[in-house]
Formats: C-alpha cells, sequence, structure tokens
C-alpha cells in the first residue's frame, strides 16, 4: 500500500491474492520445485533442517499461500501435517506457520497465543488491533470456517477487564472511511475533548471503552489530526495518554494500536525489541512478528536501525540460536538483505 494511502486507511497485511474469491491461484514451475525441496527434506529418518529452512526460509507470503495449495495437489498431504510430524520446538512451531496460508497461520498463532494458564495478550493485541477492515473480516471467517468458532467469543473468554475492551472494538472491523466533510478539524477538536474528559480529566476512574472505540476505529488521518490537537490542548500525545492512564498489557495493546494507525513501522519495530527485552526471549512473540510482517520488513527493519541503531537481524542473532535463528535470519534476509 502506498504511503498515501496509508494515511486514509490502515495498513493490510495480508496480500491480495487471499482477497480472490477463487484461491486457485498460477502457483508456476518456482513453487513446484519448493514443494519437491520440501518433500526431499523430509524424507528417510529424520529431517534435514538446513533443507527446509533453504525451501521456506526464502519465501514471501504470497509464495506459502501457494506452496501450502500445491504441495496437497501434489502428494496429497497437508504440508502442516507434515512438517508437525518431523519438526519441534521454538523452529517447529515457526514451520508451522509458514506451511500455512497467511489468514490460517494468524488463526494458528492466535489458538497457541490462548493456550495454557493465561493467554499471550500482548500477542492477541498485535492480531486484533491496528488492523484493516477487510483484513479482520477475513481472518474471522477464516477462523470458524477451520475450527468452527466464533473469534469473538474466543477472545471474550480469554481476555478480561480493559484488554477485552481494546480487543473487542479491533474485532469489530469498523474503521470509519476518512470522510473531510464529516473528519473535520472541528470534529477532532470534540473528540480530542472527549478523550481526555474520559481519560486524563475524569476525576474517578477512566471509561476506557470510549477511548478505545475513537483510537481504533478513526481513520489514520483523522486519528493523527486528533492527537495533534490532543498534544496541542492538554501536553500530552494520545500514547503518552494511554501510558498514564492504562496499566499492563492493556496499555501497551492502546499504544500498539495508536502507532499502527500513525507509525506502523516504528510500532512493529517496538514490538519486535518487546520481544527480546528482559530476561528471557518471547519467542512466540518474535516468531510472529517476522513472519506476520514480512512483506514489510524492510521498512520496520529501517525504522528498527533509526531507533535502535542496529537492524533486526542483528537482534535475532543476539536473542536466538541454532535452525531456529537461521530460519528467521533467512525470512528476514529475503525482503531486507544485509548490505
Amino acid at each position: 500500500m502506498s504511503a498515501s494511502n496509508e494515511e486514509f486507511v490502515s495498513i493490510d497485511i495480508y496480500p491480495e491474492l487471499m482477497f480472490e474469491e477463487d484461491l486457485t491461484p498460477d502457483c508456476g514451475v518456482e513453487i513446484d520445485d519448493v514443494c519437491e525441496q520440501i518433500k526431499t527434506a523430509v524424507k528417510g529418518w529424520g529431517s534435514d533442517k538446513g533443507g527446509l529452512i533453504d525451501a521456506l526460509g526464502s519465501t514471501t507470503p504470497e509464495d506459502r499461500l501457494k506452496i501450502a495449495i500445491r504441495y496437497k495437489d501434489i502428494y496429497d498431504k497437508e504440508l502442516k501435517d507434515v512438517l508437525k510430524k518431523e519438526t519441534s520446538g521454538d523452529f517447529g512451531q515457526a514451520m508451522k506457520y509458514l506451511s500455512l496460508d497467511p489468514v490460517r497461520a494468524e488463526c494458528a498463532m492466535i489458538k497457541d497465543a490462548c493456550k495454557g494458564i493465561g493467554s499471550h495478550a500482548t500477542l492477541l493485541h498485535t492480531i486484533l488491533v491496528g488492523r484493516s477492515n477487510r483484513d479482520m473480516e477475513l481472518l474471522k471467517k477464516t477462523y470458524y470456517k477451520y475450527y468452527t468458532k466464533d473469534l469473538t467469543g474466543i477472545i471474550s473468554s480469554e481476555l478480561g477487564g480493559d484488554n477485552w475492551k481494546l480487543a473487542s472494538a479491533g474485532l469489530q472491523a469498523a474503521e470509519e472511511p476518512f470522510d473531510p466533510d464529516y473528519h473535520t478539524e472541528e470534529k477532532a477538536e470534540e473528540d480530542a475533548e472527549e478523550i481526555w474528559k474520559n481519560g486524563q480529566g475524569k476525576f474517578f476512574g477512566t471509561d476506557e471503552t470510549k477511548l478505545f472505540k475513537t483510537v481504533v476505529l478513526s481513520p489514520p488521518k483523522y486519528l493523527r489530526m486528533i492527537n495533534e490537537i490532543y498534544a496541542d490542548k492538554y501536553g500530552y500525545t494520545l500514547t503518552k495518554a494511554m501510558e498514564e492512564e492504562l496499566g499492563g498489557n492493556a496499555r501497551r495493546g492502546a499504544v500498539f494500536a495508536i502507532k499502527m494507525r500513525l507509525k506502523p513501522y516504528e510500532a512493529i519495530a517496538e514490538m519486535v525489541k518487546a520481544a527480546c527485552a528482559g530476561i528471557g526471549t518471547d519467542e512466540l512473540l518474535l516468531t510472529c512478528c517476522v513472519i506476520r510482517y514480512q512483506d514489510m520488513m524492510g521498512h520496520v527493519n529501517f525504522a528498527h536501525e533509526e531507533m535502535y541503531g542496529k537492524n533486526i537481524q542483528d537482534r535475532v542473532r543476539d536473542e536466538c540460536s541454532g535452525d531456529y535463528k537461521k530460519l528467521l535470519l533467512s525470512l528476514m534476509e529475503k525482503v531486507s538483505p544485509e548490505s
């Protein structure tokens, strides 16, 4: 999506091919070659991890949509089932996502984020907020298709309080289209005042539902107008206001939602860093960031270097090891090669 379009609507993460009604793309000999590479790598006793990295680590999201379809056509087996048997650990989890088309991969990420005691709220927020309407509609439709469960119902059972209020706003897939006759300076001033009244200017507590509705459903250009007016009038940007008013995962999610509207590449760069912060790496979050945002990683990597003085490949080398590290580096090299 062009920079000018990003001012008006949130960026799409899914490749355009995902929105075709007839998902029988012309795959070409290159995709067949990748399928054969994978088949060769899983032959015999134990799998050839290097062969799998060579095959899938050099693919794009659109490639993986075609590979998932074509592998089943050629070998009458689901690629995800083949790789589930052949790989494990962080490497295996990444391979599972790479064996699926981008939408099914996100569905699998959501299921993984909801496993065990407590959910991975940060990962869920990155998937559920800051999305374009059509991305979210396709995600909900696909989740129901493969799991016969309503995504909104699943998330409502996993998240509570402010985390659920934020996710619920994103799940509506109701970002307003920018209308210069409606999204005026006067309305932006009214909404900025409303945010203040329901947040920092509220004497008792914060009305998070109204805050999240404005943050999540406003088109980027209009949210930028509100942000500038809010900062001029109250001395805080919207992100700073969220940091002051909210706590925990909801604070991180709300800040991410705003930045995905205003500065999406910086927002993703910050999330990559967050996955590597503190003691121990959040491998699930890091894996999902690299795979989900791969198509825009050239822009993200540039933002990351500007912000932190190092590229994402350096961060992966510092935080990861073995075949898992090699796989993430290969995915990055495909779209953002190091000079």
